[in-house]
C-alpha cells in the first residue's frame, strides 16, 4: 500500500563491522537499500550474517561503519535522525516495563510526547489488538503472545511512519506467532506505516512485500511475485 506524500529511508553504500579479537569482520558492505513507507519488507539469512545490524542501522539505532543513510519527504532530502520520532521498534524479548500496566505500557510513548489523550488512545489500540480484556494486567501475568502484542500497540500507538521488528514471533508457538503476525501486517496496512522486519521463519518472510536476503557479505533483494496479505 503507498500513502500520499510517502517518506523513504536510503541506505547507500552502506557497510556495517565489528572487531572480533583484533580481527576486523566484515557483516556486509555497499549496500544500496530503499525503504519506502506503506510498503513491507523481510530481512532473511542465515545466524550471523548481520540481520539485526541492518535493521537497527535502518531505524538510525547504531551508525553505520562506512556509506551514508537518509531520509527523503516531500523530495527534501535530510539526515534520518528526522525521523526519530516517526520510528517505532519491537524487539523480539518484548522489553516492557514489569512494574506498569498493559495500559501504561501502551500509554508511556504518548506522555512521553505530552499527549493528554494518552490513556484513551492506548485502551483504543489495546482493543486493536486483543487485548481490550487485559488493560489492567502487567506483563508477568500475561502470555508470551500477549506480551508481544502489547509491545505491537505500543509500537503503534503513537502512529509512526515505520516499524521495525526484530524476530517478532520469534518467541512465540505457532498459533500465537500467526496470530501476533496477522495483527502486525493488518495494523500496519491501516496506518499506512512501512513494516521491516527480520526473521527465520520463511512463512513470515513471504507475506511481505520485498525480502532483502543477506548471504556471504551482500544483499539479495527480491520482489514477492504475490505478495501476502493480512
Amino acid at each position: 500500500m503507498l500513502v500520499k506524500n510517502t517518506t523513504q529511508i536510503q541506505l547507500i553504500g552502506v557497510g556495517q563491522s565489528f572487531n572480533n579479537n583484533d580481527t576486523k569482520v566484515e557483516l556486509f558492505s555497499d549496500l544500496n537499500l530503499s525503504i519506502v513507507q506503506g510498503q513491507s519488507y523481510a530481512i532473511t539469512g542465515p545466524s550471523g550474517s548481520g540481520k539485526s545490524s541492518l535493521l537497527m542501522l535502518m531505524s538510525g539505532l547504531e551508525i553505520p561503519a562506512k556509506g551514508d543513510i537518509h531520509c527523503v519527504s516531500n523530495s527534501k532530502t535530510g539526515p534520518l535522525s528526522l525521523l526519530r520520532e516517526d520510528i517505532g521498534f519491537i524487539f523480539q524479548q518484548f522489553h516492557l516495563l514489569p512494574e506498569l500496566t498493559a495500559l501504561s505500557n501502551v500509554a508511556l510513548p504518548l506522555k512521553l510526547r505530552g499527549n493528554k489523550n494518552a490513556e484513551s488512545q492506548a485502551k483504543e489500540y489495546l482493543i486493536k489488538v486483543g487485548l481490550g480484556h487485559r488493560l489492567d494486567h502487567k506483563p508477568q501475568q500475561l502470555s508470551g503472545g500477549e506480551q508481544q502484542r502489547v509491545a505491537i500497540a505500543r509500537a503503534l500507538v503513537f502512529k509512526p511512519k515505520f516499524i521495525f521488528a526484530d524476530e517478532p514471533t520469534g518467541n512465540l508457538d505457532v498459533n500465537s506467532a500467526k496470530a501476533v503476525a496477522d495483527i502486525l501486517f493488518s495494523c500496519c496496512q491501516q496506518n499506512g506505516a512501512g513494516l521491516v522486519l527480520v526473521t527465520h521463519s520463511t512463512e513470515l518472510a513471504a507475506r511481505a512485500e520485498h525480502v532483502f536476503s543477506l548471504e556471504n557479505e551482500a544483499c539479495r533483494v527480491t520482489q514477492q511475485l504475490q505478495p501476502g496479505v493480512a
